[in-house]
């Protein structure tokens, strides 16, 4: 069971990382929504560091957790139109 851990944390890790990557601010500068997509894209990046820093304490479960909320914060802005992203592929459910 741990090597399965292991391997969906780091998978979903990787999954998080390329989907930060992939997504875009898609409101107009300057305005609430460009405020908003920034900290939705802000919070995901930070449960991408803190799940990074849980693998690195040997804590999977935490780091899996982290990995999961901070892709669904980009999944989510990316539905509610906070970023332009791939709409082919495996990264995002839109």
């Amino acid at each position: 069971m741990t090597a399965d851990l292991e391997e969906k944390t780091n998978r979903y890790g990787a999954l998080l990382a390329e989907a930060l990557e992939a997504a875009s601010v898609a409101p107009p500068a300057g305005t609430p929504m460009e405020r908003a997509a920034e900290e939705c894209y802000e919070m995901a990046s930070s449960y991408l560091e803190d799940g990074r820093h849980f693998r690195e304490e040997g804590d999977l479960v935490n780091a899996l957790a982290s990995f999961s909320y901070g892709h669904a914060w980009l999944d989510a802005g990316a539905r509610v139109g906070l970023f332009d992203v791939p709409t082919d592929g495996h990264l995002f459910t839109v």
